[in-house]
């Protein structure tokens, strides 16, 4: 009986680190799928090795050092996981081409709810947020695995340099030229190029932009679409390589190759700490609506300056708990649309 309690007891204390570790393996591996599993090797590990856990360090700690070694293993294949613009350079619409690459080549995209535990502190809630933002997940991808590490565990968990020193079996200097390594790459990188400016909560000017928006998506209103878009918008679509910018070619994509998006439906979800949308296009075939992408809007200076469509709707829209047909509304069936 007392086993059995001492079992169950344990997998709840361990339980309870899921949704934060899944969090600092998704930002290590770049992949959510990948993190799940780090994440489950993670809590075997540590459950078969309890009874040599000696409680010097918090369990926490102790099971941030185990992730670690599960992702730093992870990593020694090399592959660094990039969204199109970290690939090739942008295509003019004229010679747009959809090649898909492997899945193992991009960046992929996480629900928030898997990643973001909930917090008291709204500080640390907006730090949490910012830091699985595609654009800081992409430059994450440049560092080598140990410095990506140090950057996680002390700018976005705010380790002391001791604590990660400990954790990675190194010394505090060798933890801090690690960091400043790592933030000269990333600030490089955003000098490069800006990230999403998006407040947390969204405010309301960025509400009434994702309204405006959903209708001028669902209306497939170009011109709509264009005021909302800022001039050096991009749009990515992985697997495929190909990435636009500007929106007369985006919008010029949309009415060409993207034709069988007009009439889709727009469901917001919580992706990346980014506003975003599970799009469903109608389905000729069965009627109503089948799933097309997930979208990841970034907003700057109220336009939009990015957006991501997820296309692989098999693995995504189960990850984000979406059905994978929508019906009809009885009156678009009246009117038969």
């Amino acid at each position: 009986m007392g086993d059995s309690t001492a079992t169950a007891d344990l997998d709840i204390a361990l339980e309870k680190h899921r949704t934060e570790l899944t969090g600092y393996c998704y930002r290590m591996l770049g992949s959510s799928f990948e993190a799940e599993d780090a994440v489950q090797d993670t809590l075997v590990r540590a459950w078969r090795s309890y009874d040599k856990f000696e409680g010097r360090s918090s369990l926490r700690s102790w099971l941030y050092r185990i992730a670690t070694n599960v992702c730093l293993d992870m990593l020694t294949a090399g592959n660094k996981r990039a969204r199109p613009m970290d690939l090739t350079e942008s295509t003019p619409l004229a010679q747009a081409a959809l090649s898909p690459r492997p899945d193992n080549t991009w960046l992929e995209p996480v629900p928030d709810a898997r990643v973001l535990p909930t917090v008291d502190d709204p500080a640390e809630a907006a730090v949490a947020k910012e830091s699985v933002r595609l654009a800081f997940m992409a430059a994450l991808q440049q560092l080598p695995p140990k410095q990506r590490a140090v950057l996680i565990l002390r700018e976005v968990l705010a380790w002391k340099a001791s604590e990660v020193a400990e954790l990675l079996d190194t010394t505090v200097a060798s933890v801090n030229s690690a960091l400043q390594r790592a933030r000269a790459t990333l600030a490089e990188r955003e000098r490069s190029g800006a990230g999403a400016e998006v407040s947390d909560p969204l405010d309301e000017e960025q509400l009434k932009l994702l309204e405006r928006y959903v209708k001028a998506f669902e209306g497939y209103d170009m011109t709509a679409l264009t005021a909302l878009l800022h001039e050096d918008a991009v749009m990515t679509m992985p697997p495929f390589d190909l990435w636009l910018t500007g929106h007369d070619d985006i919008t010029g994509f949309m009415t060409t190759l993207g034709a069988a998006c007009a009439g889709s439906r727009l469901l917001p979800v919580q992706v990346n700490g980014l506003p975003g949308f599970a799009q469903y296009k109608p389905d000729p075939e069965a009627g109503g609506f089948t799933p097309w992408s997930i979208q990841v809007l970034e907003i700057s200076d109220g336009r939009l300056t990015g957006f991501h469509f997820f296309l692989d709707t098999q693995r995504w829209f189960p990850l984000f708990g979406l059905p994978l047909h929508l019906e009809a509304e009885p009156d678009q069936v009246e009117e038969g649309v």
